[in-house]
């Protein structure tokens, strides 16, 4: 155990209550520089016949190392995040106008009759896949057969007509899939294509600002055009 150091070695004012006015008071605080000195003072005020316990010193100075090796290492990390967060938004810049297919229940209709296209992601395969377009009023649209397929991942199109052959008006519209698994009919993951107006960073990290639709985090990105 290392002892207390007699204050005639002059040591007392580390951390202690000598401390200058105005400053806080840092009493039980030892960095690895005092803990040196008072190792140094120890070592050559020591009573021969009972020598510094050489294993606790060193016991001591390792954890010193471990903190102070923890601390540069806190500060590379910090200077790794903030050095991908810069590299991030470089590449986030370069989506701005291009095509994304992300998972989104959305479609943005610019013009008359332009229609839009996406995917369907099944768990299973599936006998009969269908795609269900409705308008901002939640009338339906259009259905889209996609017929039977395999899991995984298919495209669709849609024209932009109505089911008797009209042009569907500029504006929003939902996009639903579901399928046929064995008896049961279940909802599929729908994708869609639309056009990246802008991308901001936030609290929850990275998000894109679809054309004419809400913003999605850019995890909900699934392929760039």
């Amino acid at each position: 155990m290392i002892s207390p150091i007699p204050s005639q070695f002059g040591l007392e004012t580390i951390g202690g209550p000598s401390s200058s006015a105005g400053k806080p008071d840092e009493s039980g605080k030892l960095g690895q520089e005092e803990f040196l000195r008072l190792m140094i003072t120890q070592l050559k005020n020591q009573d021969p016949t009972k020598p510094l316990d050489s294993g606790e010193f060193l016991g001591q100075l390792a954890q010193f190392g471990t903190v102070s090796g923890l601390t540069e290492l806190q500060t590379a990390f910090d200077g790794l995040a903030s050095s991908l967060v810069s590299n991030q938004a470089l590449q986030a810049a370069s989506l701005v106008g291009r095509s994304v297919l992300v998972e989104n229940g959305d479609a943005w209709v610019a013009a008359a009759g332009e229609g839009a296209s996406g995917a369907v992601e099944l768990d299973t395969s599936s006998t009969l896949v269908q795609v269900q377009i409705r308008d901002a009023a939640g009338q339906l649209v259009r259905t889209l057969d996609l017929g039977a397929l395999p899991a995984g991942r298919a495209r669709f199109t849609w024209d932009g007509n109505d089911g008797v052959g009209n042009a569907a008006p500029e504006g929003r519209y939902t996009v639903s899939a579901q399928y046929v698994n064995g008896n049961e009919v279940e909802a599929a993951t729908t994708l869609v294509d639309a056009e990246v107006h802008s991308v901001s960073f936030g609290a929850s990290g990275l998000a894109v600002q679809l054309q004419g639709l809400n913003r999605v985090p850019f995890s909900a990105v699934r392929e760039i055009g």
